[in-house]
């Protein structure tokens, strides 16, 4: 009886392996098979031109290319420093208390809240904010530049705060499972706190602390409605981070549900190819730096 258990939970498991992976070749195969006239109409001129104009059906991703990854980046670096610190100081400083449980569930809870509430709250607080310093900096001839509010660095400053809590959450657990042996021995051999952290604590836990902020990435790359609502949906080339622009998320979610003509449906159906290939890509990227520190470490 028990081997005929251990069979069926094994078929079981094998069953689910092989629909993930039918799931995801799906995915990609109905991708690339209806974003196939736009392949055959532009080639390589659809990631390297930044002309999208649906009238005179001339379609080109660059601007979005570029909209989105610096969007991602800025975000990210700006993340990485807040979310390694609030790791240490809940994962190593605050373990347990009140305090503690009360600050870990308001980490918890920033990482739920639903994408549209802080697109709304970007559009009411930090685009006005924003706005203000703009036209600052136009008055007094420190930057030429439209003082919209809007742009590329509004949105980055979205994406960081939607961001933070996954790294930092993924952070917060691995740094509580460094073990205690290591932390005292650092500690009786004469270390203070801030060099155990430093030597100890944080290399051991480089590799789950890499997946969280590749996770947060991941998180940034394919957000949508926050960045829509806050970036200014320009389809041109930035010049500066101040400037309004588009990601492939946010010119899918505006022109997705008016495109009537093949070719423009089939090229934001490109666009979706190319979004869900780089985060496929940042994916297995990280999952080989991951790999990399396991074995080193």
């Amino acid at each position: 009886m028990k081997k005929i258990k251990e069979n069926i939970f094994s078929y079981y498991l094998t069953f689910v392996s092989i629909l993930i992976v039918v799931l995801f070749l799906s995915i990609l195969i109905t991708l690339v098979y209806q974003s196939f006239p736009s392949i055959k109409q532009f080639g390589m001129d659809f990631y390297t031109k930044d002309v999208w104009n649906p009238v005179s059906q001339e379609f080109g991703s660059l601007s979005f290319l570029v909209g989105t990854l610096i969007t991602s980046l800025l975000a990210i670096l700006i993340a990485i420093p807040f979310s390694i610190m609030i790791s240490i100081f809940l994962g190593e400083y605050f373990k347990e208390g009140i305090f503690s449980n009360i600050l870990k569930s308001m980490v918890e809870l920033l990482a739920g809240i639903p994408s549209i509430v802080y697109g709304i709250w970007g559009l009411f607080v930090f685009v006005p904010f924003f706005r203000g310093i703009q036209m600052y900096l136009v008055q007094n001839e420190i930057m030429n530049i439209h003082p919209f509010g809007r742009g590329i660095f509004t949105a980055s400053i979205i994406l960081t705060v939607m961001i933070i809590p996954y790294a930092a959450s993924i952070g917060r657990d691995v740094i509580s499972m460094v073990p205690n042996d290591l932390k005292e021995a650092g500690y009786s051999l004469g270390g203070t706190r801030f060099e155990v952290i430093k030597k100890i604590i944080l290399p051991y836990c480089k590799s789950g602390i890499i997946a969280g902020i590749l996770l947060a990435l991941g998180r940034a790359l394919g957000e949508t409605m926050a960045v829509t609502m806050v970036i200014g949906n320009r389809n041109v080339l930035p010049k500066t981070i101040m400037d309004p622009s588009s990601t492939l998320a946010s010119v899918l979610a505006n022109e997705f549900g008016e495109a009537t003509n093949l070719l423009h449906l089939s090229s934001l159906v490109h666009l979706g190819l190319v979004l869900f290939l780089t985060t496929a890509i940042v994916n297995i990227a990280g999952k080989a730096i991951i790999n990399r520190g396991f074995r080193s470490g």
